[in-house]
Parts: structure tokens; sequence; C-alpha cells
């Protein structure tokens, strides 16, 4: 689906903001204190053709970037308009990790069907803000730093409109989270059609037990329940369990991204 990536970039933009964010030469530079990849990359919404060109707005994002003593790496996404940003890339050595798959559903009123899944979904909570125990078990199971980091992640998880679910085990334990980010409009769409699914955490000794297929459809009813048309989530592409979670739930491949870091060194990590 080329023509759905370029919306989908700005709503996946949005739905993970940075604190801070400059724009030059059509790249959008982001950052949030080294927490996370996406919310401290580059992402090159119009990636530009001429290698000089290229070249002069590349100096520029490694001046900014090693000014907040951060690594400079890209977000960047598939398709012919990105390989002459690549080329240049790949001739200053900068390396390709965390590939990742941007999956989509349409919701047509069948986002849990049947009586028992949708009585499993209704023992999820739902939240308006993460809680300390939402943030706690997201952080355990996909955050890449310490507790110091807390702020900058919570920040960035409520800086868009977003909900939280919660499902706990049969001892009143969290077992597992997901958000889903309800950005405010879909730009040049009007109306806010489109919802993503974030933060889909399952505490390890508690996987395979179902708790993160009841979180994910409850994400989905209530992206439903507000008009949502269709939903995005994100998902690396080794990760084989959650992708045949998400294949089971109706999601297909849309497109993919992946990181281009200069001079490696230990960055965040995730999608």
């Amino acid at each position: 689906m080329p023509e759905l990536l370029p919306r989908l970039e700005r709503l996946m933009d949005a739905a993970w903001p940075a604190a801070q964010r400059d724009e030059a030469g059509g790249w959008v530079l982001r950052a949030a204190s080294g927490v996370t990849q996406r919310a401290n990359s580059v992402w090159p919404r119009e990636p530009g053709e001429d290698p000089e060109a290229l070249r002069r707005s590349l100096a520029e994002a490694r001046r900014w970037y090693r000014e907040r003593r951060l690594p400079l790496i890209f977000q960047v996404f598939e398709g012919p308009g990105y390989a002459p940003l690549n080329a240049v890339l790949d001739d200053e050595g900068f390396t390709r990790q965390s590939e990742t798959l941007i999956l989509t559903r349409g919701l047509s009123g069948n986002a849990a069907d049947g009586d028992s899944e949708a009585a499993a979904a209704s023992e999820v909570e739902v939240l308006d803000h993460p809680s300390e125990e939402w943030l706690l078990l997201w952080w355990s199971v996909d955050g890449r730093g310490g507790v110091e980091s807390l702020p900058v992640a919570r920040a960035i998880l409520e800086g868009c409109p977003s909900l939280y679910a919660l499902v706990r085990d049969g001892h009143g334990e969290p077992a597992a989270v997901g958000r889903l980010a309800l950005p405010a409009d879909d730009g040049d769409f009007g109306a806010a059609t489109a919802a993503g699914i974030y933060g889909m955490a399952t505490r390890p000794d508690a996987r395979r037990s179902g708790y993160a297929g009841r979180v994910l459809r409850t994400l989905l009813r209530e992206a439903e329940a507000r008009g949502r048309r269709e939903c995005w989530l994100l998902v690396t592409a080794a990760n084989t369990a959650a992708r045949e979670l998400y294949a089971r739930a109706g999601f297909s491949l849309a497109g993919s991204y992946l990181y281009r870091q200069d001079r490696p060194r230990r960055a965040p990590t995730g999608c």
C-alpha cells in the first residue's frame, strides 16, 4: 500500500512525540534524552535526492545530535524514495538494525467476536493515563534505562491522546499492558480515522496465557467505540511470537522501516 505509507509516517510521528524536535531540509530531528530509538532519531519526511544536499543535511544533523550527546540515528522507511539517502548512509558507514514491520487492519464491528471474548475483554482495565503499575510493567519488559528515565518515557506515552489497558493474573498482579494512541487528526485526511497500538508488553512468567490477546482485543474495541476505522501497530521483524498474535488478530503487512546509526555504540532499542 504505497499511498498509505506517508500517512502512516505522520501518524506514527504524532503517536510517539519527542520532547525536542527541529526541522532541517525536510528532515525532522527528534530527541528525548535517549529514551527509545524512535524518539531520538531523524525522520526524513522528505528524504531528498541530491547527494551533495544530502551530505550537507547530514552534517547539520550530526551537529544537532552531538550537541545533545546522542548518536545520530535515522528511521528510514522502505520505498524507492529513500534510495538516495540510503546510498549516502551506506557511504558513511551507517549500520542497519531493528527492522520493524508496520501492520494494519480495518475495524468493521468484529474487533472481538463472540460472547466469551467480549467477556474476557470486559475484565481488562482501561485507563485514561498510565498508572504506576502500567508504567512499571511496560518499562520492565520494553524499557532500556533506569528509573531516572521513567519521567521521559511517561511524557512520550502521554504526548498523544491515548488509552492504557491492563489485565491482571489470577493473583491480582499486572500480567500484560497495551496502549491505544488516538492522534487528533489524520492531517490531509480530515477527521481522525486511525488509531495505533503501542506498548504491548507481557510479564515474562505470564506469557502464553492469553493475556496479550485480551489486551489487544480490548484496545481494538476501544478504537472502534471512538469511531476509528483502522488500526496500525509496529513489531520488530525478529519477534515471531508477537507477529503470530497480530496475524491471528487480522493484521497484515503495510510496510517496514529500519534504523540506521552513525558510529555504532550502545543505543536505545525497540520499535
